[in-house]
């Protein structure tokens, strides 16, 4: 019996390279979010978070399936002069999810991060529907010991990113309303030392 190939991975491109692909991504953007987050409450809001990725120095990319439609968005964003790179957004079609595509697009993404000098690339994850441990409680009364205990309650893409390797660094209380904050994630992408 002959050994079968591994599976062929959905190829990610350049948006900006494929500006038919843009109502598409607008679509994938507010239907990933839409009921779980007030982000990008309507298709014109989706469309305009789109259109700013494409502005020159930020990276935009987007994963195809077979017949050639989004089925996941990645974007990047510099700061720092560019030693440290914020994953902002991620999204991946509601079919596709768990199948290791946000892997894919956060790898792909590290790595073009890595190749323009990045050193560590951030993220934000808010908590707005009380999914993490974090959520519902005044964070001041004992910052480090919520952040050291830090658990779902939920599914939440927090856990997502600690498998990707990432770290939580922090947390901003109340940044979606009382007891709803924004948690900070990140992870080294280029060489220490």
């Amino acid at each position: 019996m002959r050994p079968q190939p591994p599976p062929q991975r959905p190829p990610i491109v350049d948006l900006a390279a494929r500006p038919d692909l843009i109502e598409a991504t607008a679509r994938l953007l507010h239907e990933s979010f839409q009921g779980r987050t007030e982000a990008w409450p309507d298709l014109e809001s989706a469309r305009q978070e789109v259109r700013v990725s494409l502005e020159p120095g930020k990276i935009s990319r987007v994963m195809l399936d077979a017949a050639g439609d989004v089925i996941g968005w990645i974007g990047g964003l510099p700061h720092y002069d560019g030693r440290v790179w914020e994953l902002h957004p991620i999204a991946v079609a509601e079919r596709c999810r768990g199948t290791g595509h946000g892997r894919e697009l956060v790898a792909d993404l590290e790595r073009l991060v890595r190749e323009r000098g990045a050193l560590t690339l951030w993220l934000g994850a808010d908590d707005e529907n009380d999914e993490t441990s974090l959520s519902g409680v005044d964070l001041y009364a004992d910052f480090a010991g919520c952040i050291g205990k830090v658990a779902s309650r939920r599914p939440h893409p927090y856990g997502f990113y600690v498998k990707m390797g990432f770290r939580i660094v922090g947390v901003m209380p109340d940044a979606n309303g009382r007891g709803r904050p924004d948690i900070y994630l990140a992870k080294r992408v280029g060489a220490w030392g």
